[in-house]
């Protein structure tokens, strides 16, 4: 096993809330661009794949140069996705960085990196950032994430998480930043798991590590993210591009 950092971008066209998101143009680029570039200019990843089922997605991203792999039409999450691209890989840790962000930090994917590299045992690892907002809390399109002391996901949730009984000022919550970082073997072998109830509910399948028993590793990360996940997303990533 090779000792590579790669980076997959999982995209398809159909998205129920979102249809032909990678291919939504942000300040003259297709979306799948922004992520694509900004996860290539990261010191720590060695590779970017794009990920895709989808014949428009891959004749755009070998238009402007990035490098693509045709994965099956019948994958139900993204994980399946980048577990087939990833397995003939020669890369120890692979990351899953999803095509929603188009205004990816370096630091942010980095952060997930470095929590791999600090712990040989560690199976996966992910992010998370403040909210302030309580409308962000309520919204359940912002997944939340609480921790233990240590850092460890507790849960991943839709719903506002946790639930304040008296009112709480500054940090109400944590953001759940979608990218998530795995050693290469415990990704083949998540994939391969039976879905979970809980991820079943909350369409969430981070949920589904936490429930067969592996731990999942949580940075914290102070720069915003920006996930687009709806057209009022896309306006909004429009407007932030456009300064």
């Amino acid at each position: 096993m090779g000792s590579q950092v790669v980076a997959i971008v999982p995209a398809r066209y159909e998205s129920t809330r979102l249809p032909g998101k990678p291919l939504a143009q942000i300040d003259g680029k297709p979306m799948i661009q922004h992520v694509y570039e900004r996860t290539r200019a990261v010191d720590l990843v060695e590779r970017v794949l794009v990920a895709t089922d989808d014949a428009r997605i891959a004749d755009v991203v070998r238009g402007f140069g990035g490098d693509v792999v045709m994965t099956s039409s019948a994958h139900q999450s993204g994980t399946d996705r980048i577990a087939e691209a990833a397995t003939d890989l020669d890369a120890e840790i692979v990351v899953n960085v999803q095509g929603d962000l188009p205004f990816l930090d370096g630091d942010t994917l980095g952060a997930a990196i470095a929590l791999l590299r600090e712990d040989a045992m560690l199976p996966m690892a992910t992010v998370k950032t403040p909210i302030s907002d309580a409308r962000e809390v309520a919204n359940p399109n912002v997944v939340k994430v609480v921790t233990d002391r240590d850092g460890y996901a507790l849960y991943f949730s839709r719903s506002p998480l946790p639930y304040w009984r008296t009112p709480a000022g500054g940090v109400l919550a944590y953001k759940h930043i979608g990218l998530y970082a795995y050693r290469r073997d415990f990704l083949l072998t998540f994939a391969r798991l039976e879905p979970t109830p809980l991820e079943r509910a909350e369409m969430l399948e981070q949920l589904r590590a936490l429930e067969w028993g592996f731990r999942i590793r949580v940075a914290e990360t102070r720069t915003a993210s920006v996930e687009v996940d709806t057209p009022e997303d896309l306006e909004r990533a429009r407007a932030l591009a456009a300064g």
